[in-house]
């Protein structure tokens, strides 16, 4: 069975090791990372509130979220898969 603990107190030894720039440095890079975080949270909220609005006026956000979906990928990626689901549909015997 591994000793967990040993290998514990060497991230213990490695991280008092580290220089005062490479603490400071780890410091700014954990800043931003919880900054960036907060920054994606809001976002997702505000993408959220706009979905919410677009339903309030009538808009299906299902087919909405489709459209986004689609305008983000290229015309190639889209044919090739348009391609893809009518082979499929033919196949089954749907269209």
């Amino acid at each position: 069975m591994p000793d967990f603990g040993a290998t514990s107190e060497a991230a213990v030894t490695d991280a008092q090791t580290l220089t005062g720039t490479a603490q400071e440095k780890l410091r700014q890079l954990v800043a931003r990372i919880e900054k960036l975080e907060e920054e994606k949270k809001s976002i997702a909220d505000d993408v959220k509130e706009t979905y919410a609005e677009a339903k309030a006026m009538g808009f299906d956000t299902k087919v909405l979220r489709q459209v986004v979906k689609y305008r983000k990928q290229d015309r190639q990626e889209r044919e090739e898969q348009e391609q893809v689901r009518e082979l499929y549909l033919h196949a089954l015997g749907e269209i």
